[in-house]
C-alpha cells in the first residue's frame, strides 16, 4: 500500500491545527485554569508529525527517491537551528538566574536534549526530590526527544515494511499502534511517570497519524467532511478544556485528542466554517511559527517564574505570552526560514559538521557544570554558604536506610530480615526502639540519634518516600498506596517478629490528611495561597488506630511525632537569592499561618494520641516564637529543601526528643534489660 495522494501537497488546514495544538499548550502552562487539559496539545503534534513523516518517507520510497542522508539533513535544517539557539539563550540565563543545583539539573538536561533524550532524563529524575517542574526551562523537550527517536526508528522501519511487505504495510502499522497502545493503558496506572515520557508508551500516537497518511480517503460529502472535522475538534478542544493533572495520562484519555486530531487530518474540510476556522490567516500564521513558539514560551515562563520569585499573576501571564509570541517569530522569521530556505541554508557536509558541533558543546557544557557542582562561584560568599544547606543530608536518606518514591535502596527482604541503619550508641543487646516513617522521618532521625546517644539507648531506622506508615490505609491516588504496601508490611512482619518497646511513627502528616495536594510534585504547599481545608484524615485516623493497637497488644508502646513546620520555598535557596538581591532573610510563614496548614494534622494525632495512651513529640514549639516559624537559627539553616530538615537543623532539636527517651531510658532500667517475652 502507498501514501494516499489525498495527503500529498500543501494543507492549509494542517497549519491551522498546529495552532489549535500549541495555544492550549501555551495558556496551559502560563498557568490559564481554563486550559488545565492544554496539556494534549501535544498529542495533537504527535499525530501531525507521524503523518507528515509518513508522507515523507513513503511518498520518497514510492517514487524511489528516498534517501536516508537526505531525510535527516532535512530533519537536521528543520529542528537544529532554533532548538540550539533557544538552548543558548537558556544556558544564559540559567547562568545569570539559578541556583548550583538548578544550574546541575539544566546542565544536564541541556546534554540530553541535545542528544534526544532528554523525555528518559527527566523520566528519571521524577522522584521525591527531583526539583519541581516549573523550575525546568528544557523539560518541553522531552516531547522532540519522542518525535526525535521516532524519526531514527520510523524510516528504517518504514523501509523495510515497504520492501518486504508493501501490501500489508497498514496491517503492521496497526498491530505496532496496538501494541503500544495496550501498554501504556495498563502502565500509565502502575508507572505513570514511564507511561507519560517514554517512546515505547508513546509511539502509537505517532502511528495513529501513519495510518492516516497510509489511509486512502472516502468520498466524503462537503457535509460529513465539516461534520467530522468539527467532531474531531470537539474531541481536542473537549480533552484541553476538560482534563487536568489528576487525569490518567495518556492512556485512554490521550486517544481522544489523537483520534480527533485524526478525524480533521483524514477529512480534510475545505468549505464551510469549519474550514475558514483552520485555514484563516490568523491560525496559519500561528501554525507556522509553532515550532519556534512551542520552543521558547517554557524557558520564558520558567526564567520569569524564577526571577520574580513567585507564580506569574494573570497580567505577567499576558506579558509573558505576548513575548514568547514576539520572540518566536522573531525564531522563525531570523533562524527557521533562512536555516530552511535562506542565506542559512547551507550544505550536507556543513550541516552535519554544525549539529556535531553544538552537540558535543552541549554535552561538554553538561559535563562541566556539574563537575563544578553547578559553579557555586558564580554566587556570593554569604549565598553559597547559605546554599550548602542544600546538600546537609542526615545519613538516614542513604540507600541502605531508606527507600524512595520509586522503591530504590533499602528492598521489604532487607526489612524483613531486619538489616536497618542504626541510631543511638551501638550494642549488641536488642535496639529499645523503631523510627518507622517517609522522607520527614529520615529528615528528623538525626534529632533522635544525637538523643539517644546522650541517653545511652539503640534504635533502628526504616522509611521509604511518599510512604507514611500507614498500613492498608488509602491516603491517596492508588497508584501511590500500592507503592506502600509491600514496604509497609515487611516493617510490620519485623515489629512483630522483634517486638521493639518503642515505635516512633513520623510523617508528612498535613499532606496525607489533604490529600487533594498529592497529585503534585512532592505534595508541596503554596504559602501565598490560603491553607487547604480538604478533609481526607478518616483514613489516616482509621489506619493509626487500628496499628497503634496491634502494637498495643504486642506490647509496644507508641510514639507520635508532630510534623515540623513547612516553609514554602526552598530554603536554602531563597536565602542564597536573598542575599543576592539584598532582600530579607525571613523567608518563612507567618506562625498563624503554619497553624492553619497544620491543624488537621495535629488534630487527628492528638486525637489517637489520647485514645491510644500513645506518647507524642512535637518540634514545633522550638522552631517557632509566638509569631513566624523560622528557616535559620543564628548561622544554621534548619531546612535542605521547603520542608524537610537539614543534617545540622535535625540535630538542633536533639533536645525535643529527650523528655520521651528518658522515659524509654526509665523503662529500660526498671526491667533491668530483662530479656524479653
Amino acid at each position: 500500500m502507498a501514501v494516499s495522494q489525498h495527503h500529498n501537497g500543501y494543507r492549509p488546514d494542517l497549519d491551522g491545527l498546529r495552532a489549535v495544538a500549541i495555544l492550549p499548550v501555551l495558556l496551559f502552562h502560563a498557568g490559564f485554569e481554563v486550559f488545565r487539559g492544554g496539556f494534549v496539545g501535544v498529542d495533537v503534534f504527535f499525530v501531525l508529525s507521524g503523518f507528515f513523516m509518513a508522507r515523507i518517507i513513503l511518498g520518497d520510497l514510492e517514487r524511489g527517491s528516498f534517501s536516508f542522508v537526505e531525510f535527516y539533513l532535512r530533519r537536521a535544517r528543520r529542528i537544529f537551528p532554533a532548538l540550539f539557539v533557544m538552548m543558548a539563550a537558556s544556558a544564559l540565563a540559567a547562568w545569570l538566574l539559578f541556583m548550583p543545583q538548578e544550574f546541575e539539573y539544566f546542565a544536564s538536561s541541556l546534554s540530553s536534549s541535545a542528544l534526544f533524550v532528554s523525555n528518559v532524563l527527566f523520566q528519571r529524575e521524577s522522584g521525591y526530590f527531583d526539583i519541581a517542574s516549573d523550575l525546568k526551562p528544557l523539560l518541553h523537550t522531552w516531547s522532540l526527544s519522542v518525535e526525535e527517536q521516532f524519526y531514527i526508528v520510523f524510516p528504517a522501519a518504514a523501509y523495510i515494511s515497504y520492501k518486504y511487505a508493501r501490501k500489508r504495510i497498514l496491517w503492521v502499522v496497526f498491530a505496532a499502534l496496538t501494541m503500544s497502545f495496550v501498554l501504556s493503558v495498563f502502565e500509565v496506572y502502575h508507572k505513570p511517570e514511564k507511561a507519560f515520557y517514554l517512546l515505547h508508551f508513546r509511539v502509537w500516537e505517532l502511528l495513529i497519524g501513519v495510518v492516516v497518511a497510509l489511509s486512502p480517503r472516502p468520498c466524503y460529502s462537503a457535509r460529513t467532511s465539516q461534520a467530522l472535522t468539527a467532531i474531531g475538534l470537539l474531541f481536542v478542544f473537549g480533552a484541553a478544556f476538560l482534563y487536568s493533572s489528576n487525569t490518567p495520562f495518556p492512556g485512554i484519555a490521550a486517544a481522544v485528542p489523537c483520534v480527533g486530531t485524526a478525524l480533521v487530518i483524514h477529512s480534510h474540510c475545505t468549505s464551510g466554517w469549519i474550514a475558514r476556522f483552520l485555514d484563516n490567516p490568523v491560525c496559519i500564521f500561528v501554525g507556522r511559527i509553532s515550532y519556534s513558539l512551542y520552543l521558547w514560551h517554557w524557558p520564558l515562563i520558567v526564567f520569569s517564574r524564577n526571577y520574580l520569585g513567585s507564580d506569574l499573576t494573570t497580567e505577567q501571564a499576558l506579558i509573558v505570552v505576548a513575548l514568547s509570541f514576539a520572540t518566536a517569530y522573531l525564531s522563525w522569521r531570523f533562524v527557521e526560514q533562512p536555516a530552511r530556505y535562506g542565506r542559512l541554508a547551507i550544505s550536507g557536509a556543513a550541516t552535519a559538521g554544525l549539529s556535531s558541533v553544538a552537540i558535543a558543546s552541549a554535552i561538554a557544557f553538561g559535563i562541566l557544570v556539574n563537575s563544578l557542582n553547578g559553579v557555586p562561584q558564580r554566587l556570593p560568599e554569604e549565598a553559597r554558604r547559605l546554599y550548602e544547606a542544600t546538600y546537609d543530608d542526615g545519613p538516614f536518606i542513604a540507600a541502605e536506610c531508606f527507600a524512595d518514591s520509586n522503591g530504590n535502596g533499602l528492598t521489604p527482604v532487607q526489612i524483613r530480615k531486619g538489616e536497618l541503619c542504626t541510631l543511638g550508641v551501638e550494642t549488641k543487646s536488642e535496639p529499645q526502639f523503631l523510627v518507622w516513617g517517609d522522607s520527614h522521618a529520615a529528615a528528623i532521625a538525626p534529632a533522635i540519634d544525637v538523643a539517644a546517644r546522650e541517653a545511652g539507648l539503640s534504635g533502628m531506622f526504616v522509611g521509604r518516600g511518599s510512604c507514611p506508615p500507614l498500613p492498608n490505609s488509602d491516603f491517596g491516588p492508588s497508584w501511590a498506596v500500592k507503592r506502600c504496601v509491600e514496604h509497609n508490611s515487611a516493617v510490620m512482619a519485623l515489629i512483630q517478629q522483634r517486638k521493639f518497646p518503642y515505635v516512633f511513627m513520623v510523617g508528612y502528616w498535613p499532606k496525607y490528611v489533604h490529600r487533594a495536594e498529592l497529585p503534585r510534585q512532592g505534595g508541596v504547599f503554596d504559602p501565598s495561597i490560603e491553607p487547604s481545608t480538604v478533609d481526607w484524615s478518616a483514613p489516616v485516623r482509621e489506619s493509626l488506630n487500628t496499628t497503634i493497637a496491634t502494637f498495643t497488644q504486642q506490647g509496644t508502646k507508641t510514639v507520635l511525632v508532630m510534623d515540623v513546620p513547612e516553609m514554602g520555598h526552598e530554603v536554602p535557596e531563597a536565602l542564597a537569592q536573598a542575599v543576592v538581591s539584598g532582600s530579607t532573610l525571613d523567608v518563612a510563614p507567618p506562625l498563624e499561618y503554619t497553624h492553619k496548614r497544620q491543624a488537621l494534622a495535629r488534630k487527628v494525632l492528638e486525637e489517637v494520641a489520647k485514645s491510644s495512651g500513645s506518647l507524642v513529640v512535637d518540634p514545633l514549639s522550638t522552631l517557632c516564637d509566638k509569631f513566624r516559624c523560622h528557616a535559620m537559627r543564628g548561622a544554621t539553616v534548619l531546612y535542605k529543601d521547603e520542608d524537610h530538615l537539614s543534617a545540622k537543623g535535625a540535630e538542633s532539636l536533639a533536645a525535643v526528643f529527650r523528655p520521651v527517651l528518658n522515659v524509654i531510658e526509665a523503662k529500660e532500667q526498671s526491667s533491668n534489660r530483662s530479656p524479653r517475652s
